[in-house]
């Protein structure tokens, strides 16, 4: 089921009105997901940010937030979760062919197909572009071999999203192709890395002669660099401060098993409020606001270095929120802030340290304590009489990963002094010697 995508001028109120129009005549319950997602997919509404060309609409970031609040308002059943979306289908759209934008966006809007991110290895982290994972040409496909890790949601997905080493003989940075690779093959591993939280949601990888067709290379042979980076930008704009959206509570792919699942048992019932109540506020409660709950609730609300902590935090957050509203401004008129994705990026790092910290501090000694199950969680609430702990220790100890994934803070400072504000690089010769003669993690 198709409609015609509206241009990129049509006003908001008019996308939103068509999309409520839509969600009456279309949304189901007793669909299947993979049934739902075909129809919300093939409309244009499970991207909308995408280009027409690419099962999108061409609607700015913001409008896309708002179009999924609303489906979510409707009561219906979001767009896929993960990776596919968010990072996978921008990317393939604005550097593969037609061909490879139906065959892989679609199966993500769609949610039949999962994806991952295979960029960062043991020796290629910050410095991305010194990765060793080979790949060599065989006929009609390429021969894989190589360590990935910190494979995001690696054991739940159908394809990932490749950079490997094709010309090492060139320098390092052109010497890199972006492959779309099958992750259900043999010669593929997947091994999940438990974390202090206790959860696994990062993974390592290990690819052996792994087999990757010609045709799944985006972005065309030794340009996987130029790919990558509009991957990245895409993740730290989703991974940054003041940004925000409702996606789907089930989870896309062959192996996840919700495709075949009711699509009404993964959606929350619409608010209808009865007309003489206010109407109430359906956004999130932000961090310092339930810091704040917290504190008044144990008496620390009263300490000045708390009350101090508190307002800082929920100044970062409004700054963050600012930044994005100020971007969507300019972005109407056609411009763009230069930068503004790694700044988000960073300052979503202060938050979560802040939050950690101050957190901590508002609990005293009962932040010592953590549930790793459900039977250690009751266990908790017995003990401290505070079922909300696991809200503060579960960030904290979570904390120490955003300033790290998606690129870390000291890279974000690098490309704003040096893309943004122009400030010299350290003196290097990576950009014209081969990459086999440069001294490895150089």
């Amino acid at each position: 089921m198709t409609t015609t995508a509206p241009a990129q001028d049509q006003p908001t109120d008019e996308v939103i009105d068509e999309l409520r129009d839509w969600l009456r005549d279309n949304w189901d319950p007793d669909l299947t997901c993979a049934q739902w997602w075909e129809r919300l997919g093939l409309a244009g509404w499970s991207a909308p940010t995408l280009p027409t060309n690419a099962y999108g609409r061409g609607v700015a970031r913001a409008v896309g937030v708002q179009i999924a609040n609303e489906i979510a308002a409707h009561g219906a059943l979001g767009a896929p979760s993960g990776l596919g979306l968010l990072l996978a289908a921008p990317t393939i759209a604005s550097h593969g062919t037609q061909e490879q934008i139906d065959t892989y966006v679609r199966d993500i809007v769609t949610g039949q197909k999962a994806w991952c991110q295979l960029f960062s290895e043991p020796g290629a982290g910050s410095d991305l572009a010194g990765l060793t994972c080979r790949a060599v040409k065989d006929g009609d496909e390429w021969i894989v071999d190589g360590q990935k890790v910190w494979t995001s949601l690696g054991q739940t997905a159908d394809l990932g999203m490749l950079i490997a080493r094709t010309a090492p003989d060139l320098p390092k940075h052109q010497g890199i192709t972006y492959f779309a690779i099958d992750m259900h093959q043999p010669g593929v591993e997947v091994r999940p890395l438990r974390e202090l939280t206790g959860h696994a949601m990062f993974n390592e990888t290990f690819m052996t002669e792994a087999r990757v067709p010609d045709d799944a290379i985006i972005g065309g042979l030794n340009h996987g660099w130029a790919v990558a980076n509009t991957t990245l930008a895409n993740e730290r704009a989703g991974l940054g401060s003041g940004g925000g959206g409702a996606g789907g509570t089930a989870t896309p792919g062959t192996i996840a098993g919700n495709l075949e699942r009711r699509a009404g048992d993964f959606a929350k019932a619409p608010s209808t409020p009865k007309a003489d109540e206010p109407k109430k506020d359906k956004k999130r409660p932000s961090a310092a606001k339930m810091l704040a709950n917290t504190a008044r609730g144990n008496g620390t609300i009263d300490d000045p270095v708390i009350r101090q902590g508190l307002a800082k935090l929920h100044t970062l957050g409004e700054i963050g929120r600012y930044n994005a509203e100020r971007l969507k401004a300019v972005r109407a008129q056609g411009g763009d802030i230069g930068g503004m994705a790694n700044i988000s990026k960073l300052g979503m790092s202060d938050i979560v340290r802040l939050q950690r910290d101050l957190g901590l501090a508002i609990v005293g000694a009962q932040g010592m304590l953590h549930a790793y199950t459900p039977e250690q969680q009751k266990q908790n609430d017995e003990a401290t009489g505070n079922p909300f702990l696991a809200m503060i220790t579960g960030p904290a100890l979570y904390a120490q990963a955003p300033p790290i994934y998606g690129g870390t803070d000291q890279i974000q400072k690098n490309i704003i002094g040096e893309r943004v504000l122009g400030l010299p690089k350290e003196p290097n010769n990576d950009k014209t010697a081969p990459f086999s003669s440069l001294p490895k993690n150089a």
